[in-house]
């Protein structure tokens, strides 16, 4: 009950709301009132969008811009991407579709992860873009599987050798 009084009803609506705005604004875009009949339509026959969860210490929105600001410990988590992603702060731009993770940022997607100090998401592009701290350096680490080992009478690749395999041409020649 102490909660409940120490936020206003308005932050307590906005609150409840921002579950909503954001599973909404990265699920369906474009909704307006026309597309409404069409969009159920679709809904019926494709399969159900799953929410992007997000969960931090403070949370803001603004209904006329569409930004939505999360401050700290803040967790990520979009089942229907497969991310999962942690950081100090978080802004989605819903109009842009974009999300920026800030401070000590960590993203994990289908076993691939990546780390950076500042992290963008681009929901309909599905990309990341990292960039590290000052001097520093982002980490990404990638799941590759091995190729299954060549047939035998098959051509086996060239092994790497220790002399360079090219010819440098002097200027002006080719």
């Amino acid at each position: 009950m102490t909660f409940l009084k120490c936020v206003s009803l308005d932050r307590l609506g906005l609150a409840l709301l921002l579950p909503v705005s954001l599973t909404l604004s990265l699920t369906a875009p474009n909704l307006s009132a026309d597309a409404v009949p069409t969009r159920t339509a679709q809904a019926t026959s494709a399969a159900p969008a799953q929410p992007l969860t997000l969960r931090a210490n403070s949370t803001e929105a603004n209904a006329k811009t569409g930004v939505v600001v999360a401050r700290g410990n803040v967790q990520i988590s979009y089942p229907s991407r497969q991310i999962q992603a942690t950081s100090a702060q978080a802004i989605y731009f819903s109009k842009e579709r974009r999300i920026v993770l800030t401070g000590d940022v960590y993203v994990l997607q289908q076993g691939n992860s990546l780390r950076g100090e500042n992290i963008t998401y681009l929901v309909d592009e599905g990309r990341f873009v990292a960039l590290p701290q000052a001097s520093k350096q982002v980490e990404a680490i990638y799941l590759i599987t091995d190729t299954p080992a060549p047939v035998s009478g098959a051509a086996s690749p060239t092994p790497f050798g220790t002399s360079p395999q090219f010819q440098s041409n002097p200027p002006g020649k080719r």
